[in-house]
């Protein structure tokens, strides 16, 4: 995947021309894709088989990503993001439940740590691979044989992927959709009980109300802003492959630093003050980022940008999970999921038909003033000293 995300925005900008608001819809295809079959493609992992199922997405990724690559239309993007985003439904959960299964779930906590610290590694040796091939043969090249190496592994699991531990549950289509309303009736019940998670919710809205915007725009506003096209092709693609490797080094030390300065038991109201501490500096950023006039300063804060995102997703995570009931805290948890998606859904075209209409600077600033309302309802939280459930959480452990 990272072969792709390398060069794709700067492929879309540069060599397919798109718009900003065609930009943002190329990312609201994919989230919506994602929210209408996360729940079809789950009954084929718990009716059929999670290995087929696994399969069938692993071959879906791969065309979506050769499908993207090959044909240089705004349409068929649209319709490659639709065609991997239904892969990844296939692959999402199944995997997890796949791996327990086979193995056991006392293995299956040192299995996904293993296998995030390998997906580290893959991903620094794929920005490489991918700056290399862009700067020899051009930007489709990466994109095309990242779709290829998933047609590969496909093959491969159809012939050693083994699943000998699956049981089949007599669940059909309509059971597990209605299964999907009562869930969102149950969240809503609670929401109702615990007038906190209102707020916590709306928080959620606000990080995905923000984020498709700068996910799609922040790559063409440096490319348009500083000229880079006219350093050339493979310096351009090395200039972005070289910020996302040190982002992600940025990242994986910050999350090791911040766990080891907060340790495993954290109060409630710190956590609460650390959000809000990294939520103020991302709104900050997020105004500097596109008034900044220095291509290295725009870097750096997109940069900052990154790790404030990276440490606010396990803190959220946590801090949902900690002012959630027990007994109903998997239904609010799909809740905020939802949340979030229709968030990002909602507020990526607004973005982009700014952005269209008048700048991509002001689409990105218009980004930032989405995501501010999180600090009004952080302020409101800290000022009641919220305590939904236990005192104290246990971090999860992040490595990037």
């Amino acid at each position: 995947m990272t072969m792709v995300f390398t060069v794709n925005l700067i492929y879309f900008v540069t060599m397919l021309e798109l718009d900003p608001l065609e930009m943002v819809l190329v990312g609201t295809a994919l989230e919506l894709s994602i929210f209408m079959f996360e729940i079809p493609t789950g009954v084929v992992a718990d009716t059929i088989s999670r290995r087929i199922s696994i399969i069938i997405g692993v071959f879906l990724i791969g065309s979506g990503f050769v499908m993207q690559a090959t044909f240089q239309s705004f349409v068929f993007i649209l319709i490659a993001q639709v065609i991997w985003g239904l892969g990844y439904t296939f692959t999402s959960g199944a995997t997890q439940a796949w791996i327990t299964d086979e193995i056991g779930e006392d293995q299956a906590g040192s299995a996904f740590l293993h296998a995030a610290q390998l997906e580290q590694v893959g991903a620094l040796v794929a920005i490489g691979l991918s700056v290399l091939f862009s700067t020899i043969w051009g930007m489709r090249i990466p994109m095309l044989l990242g779709g290829l190496f998933f047609w590969i592994l496909g093959f491969y699991l159809l012939i050693w992927m083994p699943e000998n531990a699956f049981s089949r549950k007599s669940t059909s289509v309509k059971s597990s959709l209605e299964g999907f309303m009562q869930t969102i009736k149950a969240g809503w019940k609670t929401v109702k009980l615990h007038p906190v998670l209102w707020r916590i919710l709306l928080i959620g809205f606000f990080f995905g109300f923000y984020s498709e915007g700068l996910d799609r725009l922040s790559v063409p506003h440096l490319i348009e802003k500083f000229n880079l096209p006219d350093l050339g092709e493979g310096t351009m693609v090395g200039w972005f492959g070289g910020l996302s490797a040190i982002g992600m080094v940025l990242t994986f030390f910050s999350a090791g630093l911040l766990r080891k300065y907060l340790g495993k038991q954290i109060p409630v109201i710190q956590l609460t003050r650390f959000l809000a501490l990294f939520s103020a500096g991302l709104v900050i950023s997020l105004v500097v980022f596109p008034i900044a006039n220095q291509m290295l300063f725009s870097f750096s804060v997109l940069l900052l940008i990154g790790v404030f995102r990276s440490l606010i997703y396990p803190l959220y995570n946590a801090w949902i999970n900690q002012n959630i009931p027990s007994e109903t805290r998997a239904t609010i948890v799909s809740l905020s999921s939802l949340v979030d998606a229709t968030g990002q859904i909602g507020g990526g075209p607004l973005v982009g038909v700014i952005a269209r209409q008048y700048s991509i600077q002001a689409g990105l600033l218009t980004s930032a003033f989405l995501l501010s309302p999180v600090l009004i309802l952080f302020a409101m939280l800290y000022r009641t000293k919220i305590d939904g459930g236990s005192s104290s959480l246990i971090l999860p452990n992040q490595s990037g």
